[in-house]
């Protein structure tokens, strides 16, 4: 069995746990994940859009990964962390009717088995025809070999099941790999009384909270849970924030296309719900600093720029936002216009008109990334490495 660290990881780095081992089934998703021969022209695998070095996130400055059978197919969507997904719930409805959980940047896929079926299949990430043509290219792959005793001497007669295993498998590679969801950050051992923040951390850990001011804890909770467990960084919601249009994903060159997120294009139950257009899912803001490009549509390449229009959305609008006829901005730019309605305008720190004072100043958003950068991980993994052999680590910041 291989040890954890990364794809084709071993060993750890000093002062990380143990490593532990991975189950058979998860040691196949290991190397699934890492394989970028089950693309259709072999050169692309999971981690190429989900690099371990980047929280699992895309690791481009790109707004989309591009993908394809030459790799020049442009996406449509940031590609997002994968990290504590293994603790993310199906989609619902709460109580109060607000839309919970679900896998993707819309939900609409329920569980790790699910979300992972899709980019094997899509035209614009791994490009295969259909679910045979991915054990085609499974049955040519070194680790063949340890597929069958795994899952059964037979499995490869019948693709569809065969791809049901590789899906399984790399399901249970997230849930058993604690790159995917550890809690060794500096602020995990601040909650742990094992270290003391330093003044600009604590300044930005109440600025984070504070209701008034940056309201960040209102989506992305950091407190423990009732049962002690850690913060998530995220309550699993969707929100809609107005996020300006990216002119460089090339769909949005066609003025008559928009990503509308819970309500399609690529969602198509909850079509109708013309309340929930724009609505994204809440990410986690674990290692936020890893994983640039910013939102669903990769519209901010820094996290201050992220964290800038959240404060000046509103009380400076020209600075995001088209200048329409004389020199008005035409806000929600990436909405149609009757769906404008829908986003965010009453809470912290939106609430403003122009003219107004800004919920967070310059020197407070230093403050603020000063505190979301003591939730990365102490210790990342470096990438996939050929022939899982020889592997290096990359040490992080140590609290």
């Amino acid at each position: 069995m291989l040890a954890l660290g990364g794809c084709g990881g071993g060993g750890s780095s000093p002062g990380a746990v143990a490593p532990k081992q991975l189950s058979p089934a998860a040691e196949l998703g290991e190397r699934i994940f890492c394989d970028a021969s089950l693309l259709a022209s072999g050169a692309m695998s999971c981690e190429t859009c989900h690099s371990p070095n980047h929280a699992h996130a895309q690791p481009t400055t790109l707004a989309v990964p591009l993908g394809g059978a030459g790799l020049n197919v442009p996406g449509f969507r940031n590609a997002p962390s994968l990290r504590y997904l293994n603790l993310t719930p199906p989609f619902f409805f709460d109580r109060e009717g607000t839309p919970t959980g679900g896998f993707n940047r819309d939900g609409r896929a329920q569980s790790l088995m699910e979300q992972a079926q899709r980019p094997f299949l899509a035209a614009h990430e791994m490009a295969n025809a259909t679910a045979a043509s991915v054990i085609d290219k499974l049955k040519l792959a070194t680790y063949i070999g340890t597929f069958r005793p795994v899952f059964g001497a037979d499995i490869l007669r019948t693709p569809d099941v065969a791809f049901e295993r590789v899906l399984f498998a790399l399901s249970q590679y997230q849930k058993e790999n604690p790159d995917f969801h550890a809690f060794d950050s500096k602020y995990d051992y601040f909650l742990a009384g094992k270290v003391v923040l330093s003044d600009p951390e604590l300044r930005g850990l109440a600025l984070f909270n504070s209701p008034a001011k940056g309201n960040c804890a209102a989506c992305h909770p950091n407190a423990r849970g009732s049962n002690g467990s850690p913060p998530l960084f995220t309550d699993f919601t969707y929100d809609n924030i107005g996020v300006p249009r990216n002119p460089d994903i090339p769909a949005n060159a066609d003025p008559a296309y928009f990503d509308l997120g819970l309500c399609g294009p690529f969602r198509t139950d909850l079509a109708s719900r013309n309340d929930l257009c724009g609505a994204f899912k809440v990410p986690t803001l674990r290692n936020v600093a890893l994983t640039a490009p910013y939102f669903h549509n990769g519209r901010f390449a820094t996290l201050r720029l992220a964290l800038q229009f959240y404060v000046r959305r509103d009380t400076n609008p020209e600075e995001w936002y088209p200048l329409g006829p004389g020199g008005v901005p035409r806000k929600f730019d990436d909405l149609p216009a009757q769906q404008h309605a829908n986003v965010n305008l009453t809470e912290a720190p939106y609430h403003r008109v122009p003219g107004d004072a800004r919920a967070v100043s310059e020197r407070e958003i230093d403050d603020l990334i000063a505190f979301l950068d003591t939730s990365d991980r102490r210790f990342q993994t470096m990438s996939c490495r050929a022939g899982f052999s020889n592997p290096t680590q990359f040490t992080g910041t140590s609290p």
